[in-house]
């Protein structure tokens, strides 16, 4: 670039902005006159770099990746409202069908029978709890689709500024991003709240009744249900959760052994079981309805030795992961306290132990995730999840996250790796709560 000297000027004159940092503005690195007097200057421009030293890329880096975190953390909020809106579907045309079944009866009610007439009645006052949150379901499907446009928006900037760095004012960026990061952590926990799938009260027992969801867990998994915590011996499987909440379509496997406490899981096809008064634990295939292992848990206490606080003969505990097959239990050798033990699926030799320091029957229900042990503190009245042994560290920490005990009487506890998802039996109820994984960055001052 050049300008014309000044008039009468025998040199070149040079006119520049001091700039607040070298970086940022144009430099003149030279200058001479050329044979017409006209002044010749070579600049250099402002670096267009991506180095990793430079504050300002470190800072948008940063950005992109609190912004793919959200985006993980939207698409499972999507998959969430996308398969409650699937069981809220299926309740309104219930409903509908109900509706109008009230009103035959209005038309021609002495051609029916005051049993028909209690059923239907029954019927509805189980699904009137439901009517609130149909609308509320619906809301946050629209919700989370919004906050999928804003992450899918913010990331096209994001990878624009990556490739001309400068082109947006940060300190807008950063706010765009908190404000989202805001009304996302809002909605996550709006939806995480725990939702009632099933409930009876009476016709089901305060404590022991409860399910296991096996591979591919969602609307269309199968789930198995099995009534009572002691001597029983009949499973019934459901083709999805809708007909496990709304029909009694069930096929019932009979196993060869009763079981004890409410610890089973479903896991590759197999139910695993603690057989009723005993350490022992059972692989029963449940396509074929036979044995494919047995093995005793040594050392293990049984038949209400060391129990959940809420008894139950809930001494062994088996759970199933991202990471495998668990069993949870207590020993005199460990003076009572839990005892992890990481199990062969196929032939249920123990892998791995972990001794904690955290008394079984002091504990209210535990479950594993990511192969990580966390227990409650109580299984009535107000309860949070208290105690937490990472078996990768084997290190332990004290905790404090409250758990919404919405019927008082937790007498199972169980986390599907599925669906991300914690079932329980809380005092004859179902409750399902979503859980949120959050992958924390941790990134060096700038």
């Amino acid at each position: 670039a050049g300008e014309p000297g000044m008039e009468g000027s025998g040199q070149c004159a040079q006119l520049g902005v001091l700039p607040t940092n070298p970086e940022e503005s144009w430099q003149v690195y030279s200058s001479a006159q050329d044979s017409e007097g006209r002044c010749i200057c070579t600049v250099v421009a402002p670096q267009q770099t991506m180095c990793s030293r430079d504050a300002r890329t470190k800072q948008l880096r940063q950005l992109l990746e609190k912004v793919q975190n959200m985006s993980q953390s939207i698409e499972v909020l999507d998959r969430r409202t996308q398969r409650d809106l699937q069981y809220v579907e299926k309740m309104e045309n219930q409903m509908k069908g109900l509706e109008s079944k009230f009103k035959q009866v209005e038309e021609s009610h002495k051609q029916h029978l005051a049993r028909q007439f209690k059923a239907i009645k029954a019927k509805m006052d189980e699904l009137r709890p439901l009517i609130p949150v149909l609308e509320e379901y619906k809301a946050d499907a629209k919700l989370v689709l919004q906050f999928k446009e804003e992450v899918q928006n913010l990331t096209s900037v994001l990878n624009e500024l990556q490739e001309e760095i400068g082109a947006y004012d940060y300190d807008e960026l950063q706010s765009r991003v908190s404000n989202l990061e805001e009304r996302l952590r809002a909605c996550m926990q709006k939806l995480g709240r725990p939702r009632t799938l099933r409930g009876r009260g009476a016709a089901l027992p305060t404590s022991g009744t409860h399910t296991g969801l096996g591979s591919g867990a969602g609307v269309t998994a199968p789930v198995w249900y099995m009534d009572g915590y002691h001597n029983n011996r009949f499973v019934r499987e459901y083709k999805s959760m809708v007909d496990f909440m709304n029909t009694d379509n069930f096929t019932s496997h009979r196993l060869p052994h009763p079981w004890s406490g409410t610890g089973q899981v479903v896991y590759n096809g197999s139910i695993y079981f603690n057989k009723f008064q005993s350490h022992i634990i059972i692989r029963f295939d449940l396509k074929t309805e036979t044995i494919l292992k047995t093995r005793s848990l040594d050392y293990a206490g049984y038949n209400n030795m060391y129990h959940y606080a809420w008894g139950g003969h809930s001494d062994i505990d088996l759970m199933a992961d991202e990471n495998g097959l668990w069993a949870v239990y207590a020993t005199n050798q460990n003076a009572g306290n839990i005892v992890i033990s990481k199990l062969d699926p196929v032939s249920l030799q123990i892998l791995q132990t972990w001794n904690t320091s955290y008394p079984k029957r002091s504990a209210g229900e535990a479950f594993i995730i990511c192969g990580t042990l966390y227990v409650t503190n109580g299984y009535s009245g107000g309860t949070k999840v208290h105690y937490a042994y990472q078996t990768n560290a084997s290190t332990y920490e004290y905790i404090d996250i409250p758990f919404q005990n919405k019927y008082s009487h937790i007498s199972m506890l169980d986390y599907n790796p599925k669906d991300r998802a914690l079932y329980a039996w809380n005092n004859g109820h179902q409750i399902l709560y979503n859980v949120t994984l959050f992958h924390v960055i941790r990134s060096d001052e700038l």
